[in-house]
């Protein structure tokens, strides 16, 4: 009863002082729910549909097995990817050791020392002034009482930055498959532009030979071959930009696909094929937060802040813990593994800081300052989300429009063309007229197949904004 009083009343003031040693200190910082953005008028008219969202693997949609293929070898191949995967068994490492701090701890010490001893020190004769070994072996044990939830708020902070790891893996995987998806598409625009200029170098030389058999008739000057000749280098060269531009956008790929330049060397032209009409899913935005990956991420990013709080208020309270040892110990080896050499201890350990030049009222400021700080990140991540889609769906909205008004233009520049041909055959127009619905003729093929490369290229992001086929995890 005594060792009771005297451990448990000076205990008990500890604790009663501890319980008023917290100041009140708190984050200014609100969620902000995606109920409270609205996107109806944005979204406009485009059609619901509650199976909407990307699939896993959505760039299967475009029918490209090459494309597959490539994905493939870059999901498992990326170094970008495995550096992610790294820092999620780094962070599931720091979980481990965060939830050790709540176990009883145990070890072994083993300690041999050649020591003398002062001769006027409070060692006595005969060891007093004597050189000897001092021998102690023991096995020691410790264990901290949680009683204010200091580990388990460890614990849970280190477990939300370890789940903020684990979708920033999928984030990862997002970013690359987008990029590998948009080289591939400007790598099948570059083809595609390729098309129109090498036809465009065919169609040229067929108006140079024209022209110098005009020119043999008397029908035409000299000067109008020299333009004609003068119309064919540009288009050589664009030809050769172009060249250019196809090996670039192979090597690109390549090195996306975590491999060398000559795995692009063995793509063969891309075929990417539209995809169905745009959909949106039904419950955009409520559902928005848990599809996006960037979004969920920062949200257990807000968990392991605010768990954060609660450790730092934690510390303003008492620290318990129960120590224990036993073992042997000994002057010399001859009594070393005797049993009247053995010792032993057990009792408790209390600490609560009293005066500490307000390092604790600032670590918990600095708390509450980050959580109010990932709170209004998570907050701009979520209206950059919504953002995020409703401009795809603008872009969309407008690029088939502008689509539909280019066929007719594209239509318009062909009969025009075909017309000036037709007439410079017959003798009847001239040179100046061919050139000049040549010119609006490419112009016209070119801005098709952009647009219709940019249509891939939005349908693309509008995926990707819609988190990119990442499922919330139940």
């Amino acid at each position: 009863m005594k060792l009771i009083y005297r451990c448990g009343v000076p205990s008990l003031v500890l604790l009663l002082a501890g319980g008023c040693a917290a100041p009140d200190m708190g984050p200014r910082a609100a969620l902000r729910g995606a109920e409270t953005l609205t996107a109806d008028t944005s979204v406009g008219n485009v059609a619901l549909s509650p199976a909407a969202w990307p699939a896993e693997l959505w760039w299967e949609r475009y029918r490209d097995p090459q494309l597959n293929a490539l994905m493939a070898e870059a999901l498992a191949l990326s170094p970008t990817l495995k550096m992610a995967q790294a820092r999620v068994r780094q962070a599931d490492a720091i979980v481990g050791r965060a939830t050790a701090a709540d176990s009883p701890q145990v070890g072994l010490a083993d300690k041999t020392v050649r020591q003398r001893f002062s001769a006027h020190g409070t060692t006595p004769p005969p060891v007093a002034g004597q050189w000897r070994w001092v021998n102690e072996a023991t096995l020691n044990g410790a264990y901290e009482f949680d009683f204010w939830g200091k580990n388990q708020s460890a614990v849970q902070a280190a477990v939300g930055l370890a789940r903020a790891a684990e979708v920033d893996v999928y984030a990862s995987r997002l970013v690359l498959v987008t990029s590998i998806l948009r080289s591939y598409a400007r790598l099948q625009q570059a083809y595609l532009q390729r098309d129109i200029a090498s036809a465009t170098l065919a169609q040229r030389e067929q108006m140079l030979e024209l022209t110098g058999q005009r020119v043999r008739a008397r029908i035409d000057s000299t000067i109008d071959l020299k333009q004609a000749q003068a119309l064919i280098p540009p288009v050589k060269v664009q030809v050769a930009q172009l060249d250019e531009a196809i090996e670039l956008g192979k090597a690109e790929l390549g090195a996306l696909s975590g491999q060398g330049p000559d795995r692009g060397l063995a793509l063969q032209r891309p075929a990417l094929h539209e995809t169905r009409a745009t959909l949106l899913p039904s419950a955009l935005p409520a559902e928005l937060i848990g599809r996006r990956p960037d979004v969920v991420a920062q949200r257990w990013r807000v968990e392991a802040a605010g768990q954060e709080i609660a450790n730092a208020k934690a510390q303003f309270y008492p620290n318990v813990s129960l120590t224990a040892f036993i073992g042997v110990q000994s002057l010399g080896f001859a009594n070393f593994r005797e049993a009247s050499s053995r010792i032993g201890g057990i009792g408790p350990a209390i600490s609560l800081p009293i005066f500490d030049g307000g390092r604790l009222e600032s670590n918990l400021a600095g708390r509450n300052a980050e959580y109010d700080y990932v709170v209004e990140q998570y907050n701009a991540t979520v209206i950059d989300a919504v953002r995020d889609v409703v401009s795809q769906l603008v872009s969309l909205r407008g690029i088939e429009d502008q689509r539909a008004m280019q066929r007719e233009a594209v239509a318009t520049a062909d009969d025009a063309y075909a017309l000036a041909q037709q007439r410079y055959r017959s003798g009847v127009g001239n040179y100046l007229q061919v050139l000049s619905a040549e010119l609006q003729k490419l112009a016209a093929a070119r801005k098709q197949a952009d647009l219709d490369m940019r249509a891939i290229e939005l349908d693309i992001a509008l995926a990707r904004a819609l988190g990119g086929g990442y499922a919330p995890q139940g």
